[in-house]
């Protein structure tokens, strides 16, 4: 992005409006010569006297400010394409981030775009410049312009996200609160655009003194302060700020580890790891873990609801600080199901966590409601981090924590009796998809190693899931696909679409649930400059049909859209509610299971709903 080389004055002639020349001679100018010249070849020649005697650093400030005004009118396209609906609704805080890049961006390309038509057509043309006259109408026009334009286009924003809250049954904004947007935006763009220049500078800089101090070629010069300018950057973001963030994050949520959610307490049963029999200490088990451990319904209350005696279900977790290493904390599991007797069950699900080791409790509730309570579930903690986290930092240590617990506990699982062994099953949601799959090396693994799978809101980055979508059945949409008539894998948005394609369906069944709604499962870097297929296709049903893809700006809006993901009602976003049920009872439903007991439990599930904890 640069800003350089703005349409020249009058009188200024093709040669004197080369950029390299311009600079080639504004470094032989005496200093305050030099600023007066810099002055004017940015057409502010009514500020020369006022600026020529200032300090450099006001001069350079200054520069700071000023504007090209192809720019501006480029800036101000890409906050107006921002402004056009997402997947979720969105409130004036993140569309005024997302609207500053999106216009700092196209700010950047405007600059572009203006230098190039001036270098390979405008300056070709005998009547280039125009006028003086017209150039400052011009220039007081496009700022003008683009307030305007935005204005409007900030009222239909705030209209398209009434809509699009309504549609997920949450409560929309105002238009008098969105206007504010612009406000943000143009404070975020600036910040950006100042940013950019401060780089620019910079490598013009370090370009002065390779010339004066080493005689380096002018030619030269410049490619090599950039090069020296990119590499500094890249090792301030990666090694300086990104990891010491990250080291940051990793020491204040092991922090948060060593606490315990209120009203959690220590279980007594010996069923539960964390128990004074259990191999895995109370305070070696984390925040999650504790939480997963104790929370749950025990068998005479599972007895109550499903009007059937109840085995008490058997809930195993390891924590990050039950052992040393993965490996020791693997033994752990395996001591601890022997312990628990859980190879003695119908059921025993393996779930990869999420971030931090949560477990979405809905979806353990239901596992334990539909086999009442003969159900062993077992999880561990891969990381102190949360997902959104993990996934930019940790996602190939979630797969390798996924395969560890997966293969571990399937090989002991094979020392059983094949005729007594439970089922075995692998849930995972959100990046706990993406650790489940790491277990895998395919589909064909899949069904030889284990009895069922259910997997919910799977992450984009996926391996398989974009595996299967990429290669789904002609005709079949990127937002439902199916794949291979859905003889062994199926995709569904809500219960009722489970069943489709109509026709048989093969155990052991692989089942993937995802929201047309949901931005972890459709935000991708290839989001910058390509339009996904299921932005072509016909939108799902908690979908806006205005929404579009535009180049960068589609990307920052579902990146938006991720630190919203479950903020959203049920059934919508990465907020899957009782779907789980559905999903479960799909993929391993007990002998003789009606839709009337789904609803039963469904109604429990909706009953105790709301003491469970958020996602960490």
């Amino acid at each position: 992005m640069t800003d350089t080389a703005a349409t020249p004055g009058p009188g200024t002639d093709q040669k004197s409006a080369d950029p390299s020349r311009v600079s080639s001679r504004l470094d032989r100018l005496a200093p305050a010569d030099r600023v007066r010249r810099w002055i004017a070849d940015r057409e502010a020649p009514w500020s020369a006297e006022r600026l020529a005697d200032k300090h450099p650093f006001v001069v350079w400030a200054w520069g700071l400010l000023s504007l090209d005004f192809t720019g501006i009118a480029f800036g101000a396209l890409f906050f107006c394409w921002s402004l056009t609906p997402s997947l979720l609704p969105r409130d004036w805080t993140f569309q005024g981030l997302i609207g500053g890049i999106t216009a700092a961006i196209g700010y950047g390309v405007g600059c572009a775009v203006g230098w190039a038509a001036h270098r390979y057509w405008l300056s070709k043309l005998f009547w280039w410049p125009p006028p003086e006259r017209l150039l400052r109408a011009v220039k007081v026009a496009v700022p003008l312009v683009s307030i305007v334009a935005a204005l409007v286009m900030l009222v239909y924003s705030a209209g398209w996200q009434r809509e699009l809250a309504a549609l997920m049954g949450a409560e929309g904004t105002t238009t008098t609160g969105y206007l504010r947007t612009l406000a943000l935006s143009i404070l975020v763009a600036a910040l950006l655009i100042s940013l950019w220049r401060v780089l620019r500078d910079l490598v013009r800089l370090i370009a002065r003194y390779l010339v004066r101090w080493l005689r380096v070629p002018r030619s030269a010069a410049a490619p090599i302060g950039f090069v020296v300018v990119a590499f500094l950057s890249y090792t301030l973001v990666t090694d300086v700020l990104f990891n010491g963030v990250y080291s940051f994050m990793n020491s204040a949520f092991s922090l948060q580890n060593n606490e315990t959610r209120g009203g959690v307490v220590q279980p007594t049963l010996p069923e539960r790891s964390g128990s004074p029999a259990s191999y895995a200490p109370w305070d070696s088990l984390g925040y999650e873990g504790r939480d997963f451990v104790f929370r749950g319904l025990h068998a005479d209350q599972l007895a109550a609801y499903n009007g059937a005696p109840a085995k008490e279900p058997i809930r195993v977790y390891a924590g990050l600080e039950t052992a040393d290493d993965t490996n020791a904390r693997m033994d752990v599991v395996i001591r601890e199901l022997e312990r628990t007797g859980a190879f003695e069950r119908k059921v025993l699900v393996v779930i990869p966590t999420t971030g931090t080791g949560w477990v979405n409790p809905t979806a353990a509730d239901a596992m334990e409601l539909v086999y009442n309570g003969d159900t062993a579930l077992v999880a561990s903690q891969y990381s102190y981090l949360p997902s959104w986290v993990s996934f930019l930092a940790d996602r190939e240590k979630a797969a390798e924590a996924g395969r560890a617990l997966v293969r571990r506990v399937h090989d002991r699982w094979l020392q059983e009796p094949a005729a007594t062994r439970p089922k075995l099953l692998v849930y995972g949601e959100s990046l706990g998809s993406q650790a489940g799959e790491g277990a895998f090396d395919g589909l064909a693994d899949i069904r030889e190693t284990v009895d069922g799978v259910l997997w919910v809101g799977p992450p984009n980055a996926n391996p398989l899931w974009s595996t299967l979508v990429a290669r789904r059945d002609p005709g079949s949409p990127e937002v439902e696909p199916v794949y291979a008539d859905g003889l062994v894998v199926r995709f569904a948005d809500d219960g009722a679409t489970i069943g489709a394609p109509p026709g048989p369906w093969l155990y052991p069944r692989v089942l993937y649930i995802q929201h047309p709604s949901d931005p972890v499962v459709w935000w991708s870097p290839h989001l910058i400059v390509n339009r996904p297929d299921w932005l072509s296709e016909p939108p799902g049903y908690d979908r806006l049909p205005s929404m579009r893809w535009f180049p960068f700006v589609t990307f920052w809006q579902v990146t938006a859209d991720l630190a919203n993901a479950a903020g959203v009602p049920d059934g919508h976003g990465h907020n899957y509610g009782t779907t789980v049920l559905d999903g479960f009872v799909a993929v391993a439903a007990p002998q003789g299971w009606t839709s009337a007991d789904t609803e039963r439990v469904r109604s429990v599930l909706d009953a105790i709903a709301g003491t469970q904890g958020p996602e960490k």
